[in-house]
């Protein structure tokens, strides 16, 4: 089971969820330029999104009711500070710290992140990230943060997803600012960010009003093993943490942007693969990179196998025709957050949160206004069990931070896509809590147990089509009614390959499955099988 002081909760970026106003004071970031520029998916934009900034309260009673107890977030450096150094907006001030006190109003203890990707445009006319004054403009916004939030919040991460602003922001451009650098351009870049993050870790512990605690969130791709051998774990573990990509996708790496932080040191088979391209790197840089921070993040959503070959060398293994995937097109690999705690953890040893993980649905809100989201539910319930599994065996897993609260701008994809347990029509503005919401409300509340490998394996026969189901899940392989007694629960209704939705079933209701319904299963284990 998870620790009795596990961290349960959403996370959400300023960008995404906001919404601008052109009353507040704030700068123009890198995102507001490029989608002015048209290029996101539909021409869509942030300009009200999920327009949280006026409608904040109202989500985090919200969060209550459904028994949130952190929230991740993130202060839009381009709000704080229009020009990204100098001048600091104290319209900004004001909003974020009544945002920070009306979490703590409502039981919510704030983790906040300073950089989700909204670099001021005027730091970008400068160079941005390429240009290593941005080691001091950023160590400059995390004293503006400190002096006026740390008496209200004490845990902060410092950047996010350096691989993905990296990679996609300057690498391959679909992301702000639409740059495609060359490779030895893209490691100054890293170079920088993580040189930024060690500097902001020291200011902020210079300049904050309480102690603190300070955290950093990459991201990754898990390898992980075919089997449970030694040799594929091993072949796994060498994939993970080493460098397998061509230059031209080198920006996908777990060891490149955790080493230096945590153990002090670049890899050395990084530094010998892109010695070409790389930086010069002082002892200096070094130094100021491997400051000490008190837990890591990791950004999680899907994995690749990997198997030891004759040779002993790592082999990729093909995924099948139909494997199960997102709509966002990731495929779905639960087993990733078992390996990934483990193995994190074993190479780390600090505490690790997962800082993202979710799904992306083509979600639609019912005449009654409900959201049958049972592939997410499935999702989530599976990739729980198996953080729940390392942290059995030893990894020390701190926190789960659920990608995400609201559905919102999903960066380039616009609003095409939809990762949040609350629904947005973002016509109305109006929210519609999905199933998934209130699924998860059990899961914290019950710190887990409510997941269905925390549930006991039962079998229940059937009687001239007919039963009494009094465990949390249950399959059929017929066209029966089912007669539902001593539990209240979602139904997942499947049909060939995937899920297609979901229902509420009240104690005492008589369920009939359509025609054509191949299999129902639930957040259980039980099994119910013709007599």
């Amino acid at each position: 089971m998870f620790r009795k002081d596990f961290v349960w909760g959403v996370a959400s970026s300023a960008y995404q969820v906001e919404g601008r106003d052109k009353n507040d004071g704030a700068g123009t970031c890198i995102w507001d330029t490029f989608t002015e520029e048209g290029r996101t998916f539909e021409h869509h934009n942030a300009y009200v999104s999920a327009d949280d900034m006026h409608r904040y309260k109202e989500d985090y009673a919200l969060m209550r009711e459904l028994g949130v107890k952190a929230y991740r977030f993130s202060v839009s450096w381009a709000r704080l500070m229009p020009e990204g150094t100098g001048r600091v907006n104290e319209k900004a001030v004001a909003l974020y710290r009544d945002m920070i006190l009306e979490m703590k109003k409502n039981g919510i203890e704030p983790y906040m992140t300073l950089y989700h990707w909204e670099l001021p445009q005027a730091l970008e006319d400068k160079g941005g990230w390429l240009n290593e004054e941005i080691i001091d403009w950023f160590a400059e916004y995390a004293k503006v943060v400190a002096e006026n939030f740390t008496d209200i919040c004490d845990k902060i991460f410092t950047l996010n997803e350096p691989q993905c602003f990296i990679g996609l922001g300057y690498y391959r451009g679909i992301h702000a600012p639409g740059k495609k650098v060359t490779p030895e351009e893209s490691f100054r870049i890293a170079h920088n960010a993580l040189r930024a993050h060690g500097k902001a870790v020291i200011t902020l512990r210079k300049y904050a009003k309480q102690p603190i605690q300070i955290g950093y969130a990459p991201t990754s791709g898990v390898a992980y093993p075919a089997s449970n051998s030694p040799e594929d774990i091993e072949a796994a573990k060498k994939v993970y943490f080493g460098f397998y990509n061509d230059v031209d996708n080198w920006t996908w790496n777990v060891s490149w942007y955790s080493d230096p932080v945590i153990l002090g040191h670049y890899p050395k088979e990084g530094l010998e693969k892109y010695k070409e391209y790389l930086p010069k790197i002082t002892k200096e840089d070094m130094e100021l990179i491997h400051q000490p921070i008190d837990f890591y993040g990791q950004n999680i959503y899907n994995g690749y196998l990997v198997r030891a070959g004759a040779d002993g060398e790592p082999e990729f293994v093909d995924r099948p025709a139909g494997f199960p995937k997102t709509a966002a097109e990731w495929p779905v690999t639960p087993e990733c957050l078992y390996w990934a705690g483990k193995f994190l953890y074993e190479r780390y040893q600090l505490p690790i949160y997962i800082t993202e993980n979710g799904m992306s649905c083509h979600d639609n809100v019912e005449a009654d206004g409900s959201v049958h989201d049972a592939n997410r539910i499935q999702f989530l319930d599976e990739y729980l069990g198996n953080l729940q599994k390392a942290a059995d065996e030893g990894a020390e897993i701190a926190g789960y931070f659920l990608w995400t609260f609201l559905d919102n701008f999903e960066w380039h994809e616009g609003y095409s896509e939809r990762f949040g347990i609350i629904y947005v029509d973002f016509a109305t503005q109006q929210r519609y809590v999905k199933d998934s919401a209130f699924w998860y409300k059990k899961v914290m509340e019950s710190n887990g147990a409510a997941l269905s490998c925390n549930q006991p394996d039962r079998k229940i026969r059937i009687e001239r089509g007919a039963a009494e189901v009094t465990g949390a899940g249950f399959k059929v392989e017929r066209e029966m009614d089912l007669l539902l007694s001593d539990s209240t629960d979602v139904i997942y209704v499947a049909s060939g390959s995937g899920l297609i939705g979901s229902i509420w079933v009240d104690t005492g209701d008589r369920l009939t499955i359509p025609e054509g319904i191949r299999k129902m299963h639930c957040s259980g284990k039980m099994t119910l099988v013709q007599a």
